[in-house]
């Protein structure tokens, strides 16, 4: 695919997907998601990428739905994303749960980490949202933005704020579409770190070098993909999966090697199984 919206990149197993329409704040269009989506499905395919990073153009993050196709709705008579069919389906058929926009996050096999190097409104916070990890740089704007144009809440975020930083919280940014700042997120715990902008990305990529090094390939898969199904499931059932994951996992060639890098006392050298 001809890559018009975002830049895809990959060095020493980090994939990092920049949106790329720095002058309009990297405004999210259909093409744009199109593009993602496409990226997407090749960084989780691609063996040699072990960690992805989103990042924005510029000075922003992704300030939401562009005007220009917001305008289009209005003469459209109707909301149309400007997707083509099909679209790829990156993290699909991982769990039934996670097949739709966006939640196909959850079934991805690798971390994701969302920096956040400017404003966030929208869809551009939807995304934000379903990464893994999330750093952000300090004094910039957030705002779930639906409220005041006549929008439901975006993309699943209904059901994923309220799991992510608590009912009485989540209820204050949806029912509002309040603009609140990256500092207050953080206090909200809606993202893990604030960094400044300087530095954001040299400390995404230690962060990340820092995950892929010390834990295997089939450690962050299994557990990734246990936190998003345990929030649709029983205690019970979680236990069950771990334990029947302990006895497969334990016979795989990472866990002997990082049984030996640990009496060894150095680095593992994970395989990937």
């Amino acid at each position: 695919m001809e890559l018009k919206t975002i830049i895809y990149q990959i060095e020493d197993e980090i994939a990092t997907i920049t949106l790329n329409r720095p002058h309009r704040m990297n405004a999210w269009t259909g093409r744009m998601h199109t593009e993602y989506r496409w990226v997407l499905a090749q960084a989780d395919a691609d063996e040699s990428v072990r960690v992805i990073v989103v990042t924005g153009a510029g000075k922003g993050f992704c300030v939401g739905a562009d005007s220009q196709a917001l305008e289009g709705h209005v003469a459209k008579g109707g909301y149309d994303p400007g997707t083509p069919d099909p679209l790829a389906e990156p993290g699909y058929g991982t769990r039934a749960e996670f097949d739709a926009s966006f939640a196909y996050h959850f079934g991805l096999r690798k971390p994701v980490i969302a920096a956040m190097n400017g404003p966030a409104a929208g869809v551009g916070l939807v995304l934000a949202c379903f990464a893994d990890i999330r750093f952000a740089v300090p004094g910039v704007k957030f705002t779930t933005a639906h409220g005041k144009l006549n929008f439901p809440a975006e993309y699943g975020l209904s059901w994923l704020l309220p799991r992510m930083i608590g009912l009485t919280r989540a209820n204050d940014l949806l029912l509002t579409s309040r603009v609140f700042t990256s500092d207050e997120a953080l206090q909200l715990d809606l993202v893990n770190r604030i960094v400044p902008a300087e530095t954001l990305m040299e400390e995404t990529y230690r962060y990340a070098q820092q995950m892929k090094n010390s834990v295997s390939p089939a450690s962050l898969r299994e557990t990734k993909w246990q936190i998003y199904t345990d929030q649709h499931r029983s205690v019970a059932d979680a236990v069950g999966t771990s334990e029947r994951l302990l006895d497969t996992m334990s016979k795989q060639a990472d866990y002997r090697e990082g049984v030996q890098a640990f009496l060894d006392k150095r680095p593992p050298e994970w395989r990937g199984e």
